[in-house]
């Protein structure tokens, strides 16, 4: 009797320590090594009605001729930032008379952070988009949507075409919800696409841990926070630090310090995409102009840039050899004469 006494002891003692370890592992905030954030970058701010506080950076036309419609970026993600290499590579569209804006989304860069989570959404970010292009009055804009913000481009124009003029989809992501027939459409032999030498699933295995994978799920499921901003938004850093390479045909490139990410905007508006209702009845057979850029070694598949080329007739599509999915790093001098060329009459 005694012996069985003390044996349950034992087993107690040891799945209380267990449990410790467990709530510690789960609950005990973590640093994670990053460079600083640029923060230099978007350091003016609109305030709009949605709630929402923007960080962006404004370009004016240098021209003689300022074109009648300005350039608005979308940086990818969701949860992703503008960096100072993307504005550096568009700043020459200045000289050809385009006034320039580049805009951290709600949620990340230099943008205000919101207190509750469960309000970053595709259509949040649509609202945001929207009172943007009020804001600065033009009538109409062009839009440049990288990766995610390729996917809100495309949800922007299903809901406002009339203030859009043209879009440059680069390195487009998938329509949602995903076609799995469309996604699975193979290329062209004649286009020797290459897959990266690395993945993003590779960089979230090696970097996540069990309180990344609690605080996902919290946040997910019930809208809940149980980390800070500033934890969550180092460890996007950091695992950005390592996914990069995923983006790129030439991995000896260093990409690090890109700008500053935003956890939380990134799982919820993901979470968000993945509900979205189907809107390619409200752009097939759009008339609007569009030029869809696709890197040799990009990371998405090319079923999800064939249905681009699919739902909008007028098109321009051009392959840009030996790039990935960030094409502008690694054919600036291609990526920058593709755009200007389809921009300018």
């Amino acid at each position: 009797m005694h012996k069985n006494k003390q044996l349950v002891r034992t087993i107690g003692w040891a799945f209380l320590i267990l449990l410790i370890v467990f709530l510690y592992l789960i609950f005990w905030p973590r640093h994670y090594s990053v460079q600083s954030e640029a923060t230099e970058i978007n350091s003016r701010f609109w305030h709009l009605s949605t709630g929402s506080t923007i960080g962006y950076t404004y370009i004016s036309s240098t021209a003689k001729d300022t074109q009648v419609y300005p350039i608005i970026y979308l940086h990818g993600g969701p949860g992703g930032a503008i960096s100072r290499r993307v504005i550096d590579d568009l700043k020459p569209l200045s000289n050809d008379g385009f006034d320039l804006y580049f805009y951290d989304q709600v949620g990340s860069g230099a943008s205000g952070r919101l207190n509750d989570i469960s309000a970053y959404t595709v259509q949040r970010q649509v609202d945001d988009l929207n009172e943007i292009i009020t804001k600065i009055n033009s009538g109409k804009v062009i839009l440049i949507g990288q990766s995610w913000g390729a996917i809100l481009a495309a949800a922007y124009l299903s809901m406002h075409p009339e203030k859009i003029d043209k879009i440059i989809f680069t390195s487009p992501g998938p329509i949602y919800p995903i076609n799995d027939a469309e996604i699975n459409t193979p290329a062209p032999d004649s286009f020797r696409l290459r897959a990266p030498l690395y993945t993003n699933k590779a960089a979230n295995e090696s970097s996540t841990n069990i309180r990344v994978k609690a605080i996902s799920f919290f946040a997910t499921h019930f809208g809940i926070k149980i980390a800070s901003d500033k934890e969550v938004d180092e460890y996007a850093n950091f695992l950005d630090a390592k996914s990069y390479k995923s983006a790129l045909c030439d991995t000896s490139i260093n990409l690090a310090n890109r700008g500053n990410n935003g956890f939380y905007a990134g799982i919820m508006t993901y979470k968000s995409i993945l509900q979205m209702k189907d809107f390619r009845e409200k752009i097939r057979s759009s008339n609007t102009p569009v030029l869809i850029l696709k890197g040799q070694c990009d990371n998405q598949s090319w079923g999800a840039t064939n249905e681009y080329l699919r739902l909008f007739p007028n098109h321009k599509f051009v392959l840009i050899p030996n790039a990935g999915h960030f094409i502008n790093v690694e054919q600036p001098e291609m990526y920058i004469r593709e755009i200007s060329n389809f921009l300018l009459p």
